[in-house]
């Protein structure tokens, strides 16, 4: 057992054979030859494997250091089928190269001494040719595993190019730690990979377009497909209700109903309508997400078929954590660098704001930071901000903010002014006002005035105010990701009583703002909902009830247009000027944003020729015109009636004397 590692370590062992024998290395050939007279005896002194594998490295070297030794070895005409297999499964040329290892160098002077007979029936075959290369290339005889060089580790590029530093310098500021240097660089690598990101989205939904209209195949045509996928009738959806269905079902129940409402003249089948596909896939969703029928019909018809799937998933997700800069205390750079220095994972929203940054993710509790409770920032949704960005307040005004509680955009506005004009913030509920408290304390905002008030009382508690926020209470449709308690909690009724009091808020707003404000006069109203039933229809009662006011542009450089057409009701054409946002298109909460411009009340007279009309009223008539109390008496008693009656007050009876001076009247 003597090796180059070895015998400087210790003294060998006693040899188990006979000294006198030859190595094993020298009688490799010699061992050959002996197969054919007789059977070989097992091996007794093979060497372990694993101390083989440890010293072939410095056989390596050796064979490498001596290219005259390696050329009198490369013409060995052996073949490595013709190598016997010992009992042991290793064979005795692959033993004989591990004892090759242990001599100091090759012992080639041995191969002259060889016997070797030309008539050995191990090389009666045909010799084959052996590749060995070139001289100028190292050739190993023997396998050698573990062996490396320094070739095999030469790197792929060895010059590198322009683009490669490049990437370096990115990479550094990429992976780096976010500093004031790099977060404008981190900024416009957003940017430039979000418009990568929606070019390859477009790319996409247009080879998506492309599959699917090359996919389309009549029903005949499809086969097993179609009679794989049955459309369950009406007593079979009721039975289906009363046990739970497989989700795996449903899911590809849903699938097929989108593919085939997709392209319903091709794929549908001809003894079923298109109402019973999508009953049958609003019946899924309402089982498959957690709604109940009616909601999720009402936001169902919100969208395309394919686009309201991708909304009520969205609605499983949460939202990113979001927070706003409060630029009364400090600046969002200066933030973010205190917040990357305790571990916080953070990066600006985009350009639509300068004030917003989104957490990632954080080693400590966002909202217990000695910033936060210092008041330089506020966890606050990204949506919220959208409201105060449309009013943009100006320093020195006095604006309302009707629904206020907990304070996130009543503070933005504090911030916006500058700590200058005044801010009223009312709330109906004067428990939630000990938060709003809070936060305006914490923010530092001096110019705020709190008050609890209803917000339908307010024109007459105080108005003339240059702007007016009204983010109205809604049924919270958008914001189902944060309270998943809408789905199953919300019913037709409670749409009815929302709207109506929402109609009632935004009248009552619009009348709190002062028409003469030579800066302002605006007024935006917001809703955290989807639904046209609290947006559109309330916005447009608006605009008919308050002939004084018109719809302006939010200022919001995105977000989809308002909908001026919506299964079969016409609203106004200037509601296209409102943004909807969608947390499926957006990745923000769902919120609604309208502003209005009120303007001064224009009295017509009659003697005066209105605008775009050619008719006028002549002097004999103005003499005519007139109110006669006791000729209209019973138009206003029937009026008081009607009004009773709406309220649910008992009515009394019409008077017969009322009801005769009327039909002498029209007689006459």
């Amino acid at each position: 057992m003597g090796g180059r590692r070895t015998k400087y370590k210790q003294e060998p062992p006693a040899p188990l054979r006979n000294p006198n024998e030859t190595r094993p290395s020298t009688k490799r050939l010699g061992k050959r030859k002996a197969n054919v007279d007789h059977e070989p005896e097992p091996s007794t002194n093979s060497r372990p494997t694993k101390k083989a594998k440890a010293d072939k490295p410095s056989a390596s070297k050796k064979r490498t250091k001596d290219p005259e030794k390696i050329s009198k070895v490369k013409p060995t005409p052996t073949k490595e089928k013709s190598i016997p297999l010992s009992e042991e499964g290793e064979s005795d040329g692959w033993e004989a190269a591990s004892d090759l290892e242990d001599v100091d160098g090759l012992a080639v002077d041995g191969l002259d001494d060889l016997d070797i007979d030309e008539d050995d029936d191990l090389l009666r075959g045909v010799p084959e040719e052996l590749d060995l290369g070139s001289d100028d290339e190292e050739v190993a005889l023997f396998p050698q595993k573990g062996r490396k060089s320094k070739q095999a580790e030469r790197p792929t590029k060895i010059i590198p190019t322009a683009s490669d530093e490049d990437s370096d310098d990115e990479s550094d500021n990429e992976d780096g730690p976010i500093t004031a240097k790099n977060i404008e660089f981190r900024s416009r690598a957003l940017d430039e990979e979000a418009a990568r990101e929606a070019e390859l989205d477009l790319e996409e939904m247009q080879n998506a377009a492309l599959d699917a209209s090359d996919d389309e195949i009549d029903m005949e045509g499809e086969g097993e497909d179609a009679e794989a996928f049955h459309l369950p009738t009406a007593e079979e959806r009721a039975e289906e209700k009363n046990h739970v269905a497989d989700v795996h079902v449903v899911q590809r129940r849903m699938r097929e109903c989108v593919r085939i409402l997709g392209n319903f003249r091709k794929l549908g089948a001809k003894d079923r309508l298109r109402s019973e596909y999508v009953e049958q896939l609003v019946s899924d969703i309402a089982s498959y997400y957690g709604y109940n029928d009616f909601l999720a019909e009402k936001l169902f018809q919100l969208f395309p078929v394919s686009e309201a799937i991708e909304f009520f998933e969205a609605n499983e997700v949460s939202r990113p954590v979001t927070i706003r800069t409060n630029t009364l205390k400090t600046r969002r750079r200066d933030l973010a660098q205190a917040l990357i220095n305790r571990g916080v994972n953070l990066e600006p929203i985009g350009k639509w704001t300068n004030v917003g940054l989104q957490v990632f993710e954080s080693s400590v509790p966002i909202g217990a930071t000695p910033e936060y409770l210092s008041g330089h920032y506020m966890l606050q949704a990204a949506s919220s901000f959208l409201p105060v960005i449309a009013l943009s307040p100006q320093p020195n005004e006095r604006v309302l903010d009707m629904a206020s509680a907990p304070g996130g955009k009543t503070t933005h506005i504090a911030a916006l002014l500058q700590n200058t004009g005044i801010v009223f913030a009312n709330d109906a509920n004067k428990a939630r006002t000990k938060s709003l408290t809070a936060n305006v304390h914490r923010l530092g905002c001096k110019n705020v005035v709190i008050c609890s008030y209803d917000g339908r009382e307010f024109p007459k508690v105080m108005g003339g105010f240059d702007r007016v926020l009204l983010d109205a209470p809604c049924s919270g449709t958008g914001v189902i990701s944060k309270d998943s308690s809408v789905k199953v909690n919300k019913s037709e009724r409670d749409f009815h009583l929302l709207s109506h009091l929402q109609k009632q808020l935004i009248l009552c707003a619009i009348d709190s703002v002062s028409p003469d404000s030579k800066t302002g006069g605006f007024l935006v109203y917001s809703t955290c909902s989807v639904t046209v039933d609290e947006n559109e229809a309330v916005v447009d009662y608006a605009l008919r009830k308050r002939p004084n006011v018109k719809l302006v542009d939010t200022g919001l450089g995105f977000g989809r247009d308002g909908f001026t057409k919506y299964r079969g009701k016409t609203f106004h054409p200037s509601v296209k000027l409102t943004k909807r946002f969608y947390p499926h298109v957006h990745n923000m909460d769902g919120f609604y944003v309208a502003k209005f411009k009120v303007e001064k009340r224009t009295k017509i007279k009659a003697g005066t020729q209105e605008a775009g009309s050619t008719n006028t009223v002549d002097a004999d008539e103005q003499q005519d015109v007139g109110f006669d109390s006791d000729e209209d008496r019973a138009f206003i008693e029937e009026g008081k009636r009607i009004q009773m009656k709406a309220k649910g007050l008992r009515v009394p009876h019409r008077r017969q004397s009322d009801i005769a001076g009327r039909v002498v009247k029209a007689a006459a």
